[in-house]
């Protein structure tokens, strides 16, 4: 089965160094792996209803940009939510897309748990700060949303980086080459230092 790769673009600044550490990824990709980016600004979603617990609980079938997003999002073998850390967590419009899964789930026929099954969820994250740790509430929602729908964790790439558009000007992050591995990992790169780390997840 050919892989098919969806980057979904969740900052609010365009061509961010979120957006360029995966791009930088996403060129080691083999060229026989389909890619598909989106920017999710592009496709603003409605604030999410739960009306999990109204009527029946469940969704009438998604039009316009969450038909976008959901057939996107099936489509793919491989999910790469690409958020800057904002708050220390993922940014609204991503925070937004994974909320319309809640109400994906609820939508008939659309089996979007068993077909998320066998998926893999990756992310790719710019933080300023220089503590990894800091974007550990960005990497346990990715984690374990993966883990609820049956998907497999690929890791997170990680950035330190202090100014906009200083992805693009430093050195391309060593780690980017083979992230997208089968190894599931957290990556961790400071440009400032020689030290590359490579933590399993």
């Amino acid at each position: 089965m050919v892989r098919r790769f969806l980057f979904l673009l969740g900052s609010t600044r365009l061509d961010g160094n979120t957006e360029a550490m995966a791009r930088q990824a996403a060129a080691y990709l083999s060229p026989e792996v389909e890619q598909s980016w989106l920017r999710l600004s592009d496709l603003p979603l409605p604030a999410f209803e739960d009306v999990r617990h109204t009527g029946d609980g469940t969704y009438p079938e998604p039009v316009g940009n969450p038909k976008t997003l959901l057939d996107e999002t099936l489509a793919a073998t491989d999910i790469v939510i690409a958020s800057p850390l904002y708050w220390y967590s993922l940014s609204t419009s991503v925070k937004n897309y994974l909320d319309h899964w809640t109400g994906w789930l609820r939508v008939p026929g659309a089996d979007f748990k068993a077909r998320m099954g066998g998926k893999t969820l990756w992310g790719v994250t710019a933080l300023s700060d220089a503590d990894s740790a800091k974007a550990d509430p960005l990497v346990g929602t990715l984690r374990y949303t993966a883990e609820y729908m049956g998907a497999r964790f690929g890791g997170v790439l990680l950035g330190h980086y202090n100014f906009p558009g200083q992805a693009r000007t430093e050195p391309e992050l060593p780690a980017a080459k083979d992230f997208f591995s089968d190894r599931p990992s957290i990556v961790t790169t400071r440009l400032a230092s020689p030290t590359r780390i490579r933590i399993s997840a």
